[in-house]
């Protein structure tokens, strides 16, 4: 079954008064959050042209942490999320709000053109 034929069935299952159990939704929003940082981590690092490996050098990290953290695959800690930032030129922004999650790197010096 496709992801997107099995998204399907689940909103229709919620629309007709299915809930969830709760450990299941907590999980669903837990790899939701996860996922953003991952897909933020990824977007600032390639909209820079680094490698893991150059962006791991900036950070102090090895590449295999950048990739687990890129894969969803690990929580950072807020003291290696602050390196990350550092090591990305920006400023990391968290918005945590129910099942509206973002998470964004804003780069902190603007490239005049």
């Amino acid at each position: 079954m496709s992801h997107s034929r099995w998204r399907t069935l689940r909103e229709q299952k919620l629309a007709e008064g299915f809930t969830e159990p709760e450990d299941v939704a907590e999980a669903r929003r837990e790899i939701r959050l996860s996922m953003a940082l991952a897909k933020a981590v990824y977007d600032r690092r390639t909209e820079l042209g680094l490698t893991e490996t150059e962006l791991a050098d900036r950070a102090g990290l090895t590449q295999a942490k950048i990739s687990r953290i890129e894969g969803s695959d690990t929580v950072p800690t807020l003291p290696l999320l602050a390196k990350l930032a550092k090591a990305l030129d920006a400023a990391l922004n968290i918005s945590l709000d129910d099942d509206d999650t973002r998470v964004a790197f804003t780069p902190h010096r603007t490239d005049a053109a």
